[in-house]
């Protein structure tokens, strides 16, 4: 077998037999589940003691950066869980995809929004976290739409993928 055409089969034919919208919940999901743990652990949260049940009276921050509770940590750990199960199938994994990242665009407008210091910031947010939740927002659309647009070619191979 040649190296394109190896590379073609590969291609069509991922060494999971997974259409790419259900892996790239599943990925997507794990992200969120592993996000949710780290808000846990001290070190890779800095000021743990600080760590609030919610608001912005939370002084932690994951990696030093994004402002996080006890709240938003679960929040994530939440959003990984129901990611895994809707990726069983196509139609669940473009709907968590696509909707999550409607979410995430609604929480960067909320974060645009609220005054930081306000009781309103329930998750919290700070200014990294607009930005994380703009570019979660745009990627998961878009994952969403493209890779779900592959799944038509896979799901005629394989109808047990639905």
């Amino acid at each position: 077998m040649t190296g394109s055409t190896a590379h073609a089969r590969a291609r069509r034919n991922p060494a999971d037999g997974q259409p790419p919208v259900r892996r790239a919940a599943r990925v997507v999901a794990v992200v969120f589940l592993l996000v949710g743990v780290l808000g846990f652990v001290p070190g890779v949260t800095s000021d743990f003691g600080d760590l609030r049940f919610a608001g912005h009276g939370s002084g932690a921050r994951l990696l030093g950066v994004f402002q996080v509770s006890v709240l938003h940590n679960v929040v994530h750990l939440l959003f990984g869980l129901a990611g895994l199960a809707l990726a069983r199938t196509v139609a669940g994994a473009r709907g968590y995809l696509v909707g999550g990242g409607a979410i995430y665009l609604v929480l960067w407008v909320y974060g645009l929004a609220v005054d930081h210091a306000s009781t309103a910031n329930v998750l919290p947010v700070n200014d990294a976290d607009n930005w994380l939740h703009l570019g979660l927002g745009v990627g998961m659309l878009l994952l969403g739409l493209l890779a779900a647009r592959a799944a038509p070619r896979h799901l005629a191979r394989n109808p047990r993928q639905r």
